[in-house]
């Protein structure tokens, strides 16, 4: 495992470059100096030197104005805390600890050992590639640098194990809420964990728990957003069309802006689900959702089963209704639209 680019909360030397950034956003481009920041940040004007040579080395351009200070041109599209931070104002999801890594194994596996560790609900870990991306069924989940999300985020829940399929669904429609508020597209869910948009795959979810018979000690909502993937990166052996947003949008997405957005939708609705259960959740799912009502093909190891979809119930099974007339609830397989 690579070090962190950034560590917010426990890392005081980067939030200093979290303020400069902010101090740098309040002039709306205009020029700073640097005896505002020495003085904003309390540190001298050699360290103020020292933080605007680590941020233009992150990507940020920086220009130094003679005898006025410095002014931020451009910043760049990466996903560290100071960026991901910028105006996100939740209250659990990303407020107290955000991870952001340069590479990793996998985002579920680091937050699944800091939640062992007892790292506090709403942390997120967010790399800019991973070695071994998980998806569903012990699938590769593949994951280029620099152009999409992968993000795990750690919840405590007081609910049952049983119940914890739920959580699921909450995160599909937070990553269809988020598609939804930063694009022009128009994003469906697929049961169990897919969001697709026309029908092809943009993003897959996939949950880890660690739990006691009566309790969940905490769940990782691990995400994956293909956000400005091109489609010379698929493999060539998906088992579903795949694309990304850039892809059907046309032209390159902020992934700043979906990951924030995406965190903003996370955190609204868990709140909604601590405070009124499922239900809400379900709702929405199947209002977003582009199978009810659908013939549909389900298949597992070396079984399938066919028929049309009712719903889901309270633990997120697929309800179908088959041929015969007989209804039977799905837990598991792949889903193919006939």
């Amino acid at each position: 495992m690579k070090e962190p680019i950034v560590q917010t909360a426990e890392d005081g030397t980067k939030d200093l470059d979290r303020k400069i950034l902010e101090l740098f956003r309040a002039k709306q481009g205009g020029t700073v100096s640097g005896e505002e920041l020495s003085s904003a940040l309390a540190v001298s004007r050699t360290a103020v030197w020292k933080h605007i040579k680590s941020l233009k080395e992150l990507g940020y351009q920086i220009k130094a104005v003679p005898s006025q200070g410095y002014r931020l041109l451009a910043s760049p599209d990466l996903l560290i805390p100071a960026e991901i931070t910028a105006g996100l104002g939740t209250e659990r999801i990303g407020a107290r600890r955000l991870i952001c890594f340069r590479e990793t194994e996998s985002t579920n596996d680091v937050a699944f050992k800091l939640a062992e560790e007892g790292a506090p609900e709403g942390t997120v870990v967010v790399a800019e590639s991973q070695r071994r991306g998980k998806g569903r069924l012990g699938r590769h989940w593949e994951s280029p640098p620099g152009v999409n999300l992968y993000c795990s985020i750690i919840l405590r829940p007081p609910i049952l194990p049983q119940k914890a399929s739920q959580l699921t669904f909450l995160s599909a429609v937070a990553v269809a809420r988020a598609v939804a508020a930063t694009t022009s597209l128009q994003p469906a869910i697929k049961w169990p964990n897919d969001v697709l948009v026309e029908g092809r795959k943009v993003a897959g979810l996939l949950n880890e728990m660690s739990a006691e018979t009566e309790k969940v000690n905490f769940v990782v909502l691990g995400v994956g957003i293909n956000i400005n993937m091109e489609q010379t990166q698929f493999p060539a052996d998906l088992r579903h069309p795949a694309s990304s947003l850039a892809i059907e949008a046309g032209g390159t997405i902020s992934r700043i802006g979906v990951t924030r957005a995406f965190l903003k939708a996370l955190d609204a609705l868990y709140d909604d689900y601590l405070a009124h259960g499922y239900e809400p959740v379900r709702t929405e799912w199947l209002d977003r959702s582009n199978m009810v009502g659908r013939k549909v093909r389900v298949s597992f190891h070396d079984s399938e089963v066919s028929g049309e979809v009712m719903g889901i119930d309270d633990d997120g099974a697929l309800l179908l209704k088959l041929p015969n007339g007989r209804s039977e609830r799905v837990l598991a397989g792949d889903v193919t639209l006939l």
